[in-house]
């Protein structure tokens, strides 16, 4: 039985190793953070599952492996060794009376992304009072996206976590390798993200990473109940509010091309919860429980890649960029398909893809 050691254990990290142990591999994860997966971007992640609203400015690979995602989703939290928060009511977009060409503007992106079809679905006012009835009365239509989710990614990461350990895999939390350290090991899958630039930026390599900074907004509002994730389109500062459990509210907008982990500032703090307070006043009275920033690992096409060397027994997964709870089922498959090929003895075909991977970007190293 081959023994595969994953550097990293973020989401794509543990969906990985988790898939492998699943395909009779002996597995160990080394993960630098905790084991609640703090350094990692999917612990500041709102976890949307949604191609639909992505498909306006994401690429044809990533929403192809979102709609994917969807129904391996289904699977995994239902053999998840804890219970975790997965819901699928779709999404809501609204806007205020000014921005109404915001939202024809959306629809025609969507139409182009979709080949012609619009699947959003036309709600009057009386629809989102039936729908969403804090939302009565403040705004006078909107868009429904059906087939969305979303997960708790916090919870998402502990379970994964309890499901790894569960399963024989062998899990070094807060634990520190580097790739040239794992030499015992009959193969080596990198998931590090943002963490393996430097690897993935050798001068020999086409695509280049880098980070891009979000900031995301937890917020305990109890006089506030939504259905199901709401957009706001808006010129300055579209906003995205993911409703959890117990009230708990995700909050995002800001997309900044910048390295920096430094703390919010108070202006991108102050335009976030603007905007918030602009879609209901009762979260005037919310809690802000915290506002995070994250590194979303980039790479300059937009899609995610996997690279392998059949000599150095490598697999290299990144650029997972801000849709990694929404693709990352799809590419963990995808990487766990190709161990199958190049660690277990199936081999390695002399295209640059892999049986069924040609949609993934497969380079050869």
């Amino acid at each position: 039985m081959e023994h595969i050691a994953v550097l990293g254990g973020g989401l794509a990290g543990r969906l990985t190793a988790w898939g492998l142990a699943q395909q009779g591999f002996e597995v160990s994860l080394f993960e630098q953070g905790t084991r609640a997966g703090e350094r990692s971007a999917a612990y500041v992640a709102a976890a949307m599952l949604a191609p639909l609203a992505e498909s306006v400015e994401a690429t044809p690979l990533v929403v192809s492996l979102g709609r994917q995602s969807m129904a391996l989703w289904r699977g995994i939290t239902g053999r998840l060794k804890t219970p975790v928060f997965h819901q699928e009511n779709g999404s809501l977009i609204v806007w205020h009376g000014q921005d109404k060409p915001l939202s024809r503007d959306f629809q025609q992106h969507l139409s182009r992304a979709n080949q012609g079809v619009n699947p959003a679905v036309h709600w009057s006012a009386a629809d989102i009072a039936a729908n969403e009835p804090q939302l009565a009365g403040r705004f006078s239509d909107g868009l429904y996206l059906p087939d969305e989710g979303q997960l708790d990614n916090r919870q998402v990461l502990v379970s994964l976590a309890d499901t790894l350990e569960d399963c024989g895999v062998h899990c070094h939390w807060e634990t520190f390798r580097e790739i040239s350290d794992l030499t015992e090991f009959d193969g080596i899958i990198d998931c590090r993200g943002y963490g393996a630039k430097t690897r993935w930026n050798r001068p020999s390599e086409r695509s280049r990473l880098r980070g891009v900074r979000g900031e995301v907004a937890r917020v305990y509002a109890p006089e506030v109940s939504l259905n199901r994730p709401v957009r706001l389109l808006h010129p300055r500062y579209p906003l995205y509010i993911a409703p959890k459990e117990n009230h708990l509210f995700v909050i995002g907008a800001t997309q900044l091309e910048s390295e920096s982990d430094a703390p919010a500032s108070v202006r991108s703090g102050l335009e976030l919860l603007s905007a918030l307070y602009a879609v209901h006043p009762a979260f005037g009275e919310a809690e802000i429980r915290e506002i995070a920033v994250g590194l979303r690992p980039t790479l300059n096409h937009h899609d995610p890649e996997i690279r392998y060397s059949k000599t150095d027994k490598l697999i290299e997964i990144n650029g997972l960029f801000r849709h990694g709870f929404m693709i990352s089922p799809a590419v963990a498959d995808a990487a766990v398909r190709l161990a199958v090929n190049l660690f277990g003895g199936g081999g390695i075909p002399e295209s640059d893809s892999v049986t069924d991977l040609a949609y993934l970007r497969l380079e050869a190293v």
